[in-house]
């Protein structure tokens, strides 16, 4: 007599279980993708360097200091050397953006 009433409390169970499952795993894929990941500069690049893109490009504020920029200037560089499979224009932006933010701005644009 308590078997049939056990099953079906199983039962019950389990399409509880089920339904929860499937609501989690809908919320979970209709977040939106970038919610965790990190905001990186995208676009081209103007055709004189600005701040404000000598910025964007290291991943700074206009006004951190040199040690900072620095720092961001090296991390960058790490990642996008020519020796280590990098682009050479990427990495002449990228010494160009430590310049303009290093007050050491150049008289032409790009050498590019």
């Amino acid at each position: 007599m308590s078997s049939p009433l056990l099953v079906g409390v199983a039962v019950a169970a389990a399409a509880y279980a089920g339904r929860y499952g499937i609501q989690a795993w809908q919320a979970f894929k209709s977040r939106p993708p970038t919610a965790r990941m990190r905001k990186f500069y995208e676009g081209g690049f103007q055709p004189k360097m600005t701040r404000r893109e000598a910025a964007l490009i290291l991943g700074v504020r206009e006004s951190t200091p040199a040690d900072k920029v620095r720092e961001a200037h090296r991390r960058v560089m790490v990642a996008n050397h020519p020796d280590a499979g990098g682009s050479h224009y990427l990495a002449s932006k990228i010494n160009e953006a430590k310049d303009i933010l290093m007050g050491k701005s150049k008289s032409s644009g790009s050498a590019f």
